[in-house]
């Protein structure tokens, strides 16, 4: 016969709160089982079935007073836009399978969801559309991003916190359904390395249902909390492709970083292998470029570095590739490298309205990049490692990069150069025609003479 005390369970109850005729627990609210000594449960106090579905209703309240849902109320399934005019049919349907995918964890939560992408992709929409749905349902969720996770529990320290770190700990650990919003932009210490393992370890090993979103590549998590996360019995991962949302409308793939739009004339087309005006030697060597080019322009693989005096050309043929993937629905990034550096360092200005890791990562994960004037930067030491970063993101990654400089490949950054020089991975032209503009009439006079005796 299981039994009650009340010097312990007075405290569980209030009068008027409908517990007094409970026939269980005599309006107690708690129960001891009446098990053997030794059993696991023995001296434990267990809720009566009449506090369970208070209990459940306090829970709910604790979860919803944590999460930061009351400004993403309108992020729903209904208003997530799937056909954003302008965006190319395969980011469209990659855009549709992340939807199905959310979708289909919000109508039943089970195991983890990952969705990766870049800034305004949509990731914290379909986040915020599931933990909304689940609140919809009647499921308890915790939403949180994973900064303000961690403030909200470093705050349980303070004198004055109403919470204990353990319980709000808990909370997090065994909430039904946790949802965790840009991983990776927390500060990295080891307390918040350790906090967020054994959160993911704690959910890890008892399934339970949890969404993350993260701008990073899995290989740029800490391993342990990859090893979770790449669990393929456990995580469906979601790669969304799409561009920023906020970005809508034609172009939309065009960052404001961009300066294609001052070179919308260059293209293959017009591009002039000065037959007639060269040696037949530098022409037949600009028609190469031409044809490498348009390679190049149909299927972008790897890395392709022109190198050349200036005004050979090489800016004009970047230029073109670019503006023939954009003609064709393709996002590029086209920018001089003196300009991104002050573009990155103008983002530490407090009047910035964009932080220095969405510029960053904007440059270092675009889908195709095209660095023009490399070697005329300023070369101090940060400019240095920004670029390396850049390099060797791109480098592993393997995503498709034109890059354009008239200094010598040896007088580079020796970490640049070894990458531009990997011929498994770069196509490297050396453009040998002289000046477009430069030149004295007699000299362009003497090269013709020269090019037509041959």
């Amino acid at each position: 016969m299981a039994t009650t005390s009340t010097i312990e369970l007075a405290a569980a109850s209030s009068p008027g709160d409908g517990l007094e005729s409970c026939p269980l627990c005599r309006g107690l609210g708690y129960l001891r089982r009446d098990v053997p000594i030794g059993h696991p449960d023995f001296g434990k106090l267990v809720p009566c079935s009449c506090q369970l579905e208070r209990l459940a209703s306090v829970r709910l309240g604790r979860l919803r007073a944590m999460s930061e849902l009351s400004a993403l109320e309108r992020m729903t399934f209904d208003s997530f836009l799937i056909n954003v005019p302008g965006m190319p049919a395969d980011k469209t349907a990659n855009l549709r399978w992340a939807f199905d995918e959310a979708w289909s964890f919000a109508d039943s939560p089970e195991g983890w969801l990952l969705m990766k992408g870049g800034f305004g992709c949509g990731k914290t929409h379909l986040a915020a559309a599931i933990a909304n749905a689940c609140i919809t349902r009647g499921r308890p969720v915790l939403f949180k991003t994973v900064p303000d996770l961690l403030d909200h529990l470093r705050s349980t320290y303070a004198p004055s916190s109403l919470t204990s770190f353990d319980d709000t700990f808990e909370q997090v650990r065994t909430a039904p359904v946790l949802i965790l919003d840009d991983l990776g932009t927390e500060s990295s210490t080891p307390w918040a390395q350790e906090k967020l393992f054994q959160v993911f370890n704690h959910r890890y090993n008892a399934y339970l249902p949890t969404v993350i979103t993260t701008n990073r590549e899995l290989e740029e998590i800490s391993l342990r909390l990859r090893s979770r996360l790449a669990d393929p019995d456990l995580t469906r991962i979601v790669s969304i492709t799409a561009p920023d949302y906020r970005r809508a409308g034609v172009g939309q793939d065009q960052s404001d970083l961009s300066s294609l739009a001052l070179h919308g004339r260059q293209t293959l087309e017009n591009f002039d292998v000065r037959t007639g005006e060269l040696p037949q030697e530098e022409t037949e060597n600009l028609a190469r470029v031409l044809k490498v080019a348009r390679t190049y322009a149909e299927a972008p693989g790897d890395w392709l570095v022109i190198t050349g005096p200036y005004g050979c050309g090489k800016t004009h043929v970047a230029a073109a590739i670019a503006n023939q993937r954009t003609a064709q629905g393709h996002p590029a990034l086209f920018i001089l490298v003196p300009d991104l550096l002050d573009h990155l360092r103008a983002t530490f200005n407090p009047q910035s309205t964009t932080t220095f890791d969405k510029r960053f990562e904007e440059v270092r994960r675009t889908p195709f990049l095209i660095l023009d004037d490399l070697g005329t930067e300023s070369a101090t030491p940060w400019a240095r490692e920004k670029l390396y970063q850049i390099f060797d993101y791109r480098y592993n990654a393997r995503l498709p990069t034109v890059i354009t400089t008239a200094t010598p490949i040896e007088e580079l950054d020796p970490r640049l150069a070894t990458r531009m020089l990997d011929v498994t991975r770069c196509t490297l032209f050396a453009i040998q025609a002289p000046d477009y503009r430069g030149g004295s009439i007699a000299e362009k006079t003497a090269r013709q003479r020269t090019s037509s005796r041959r």
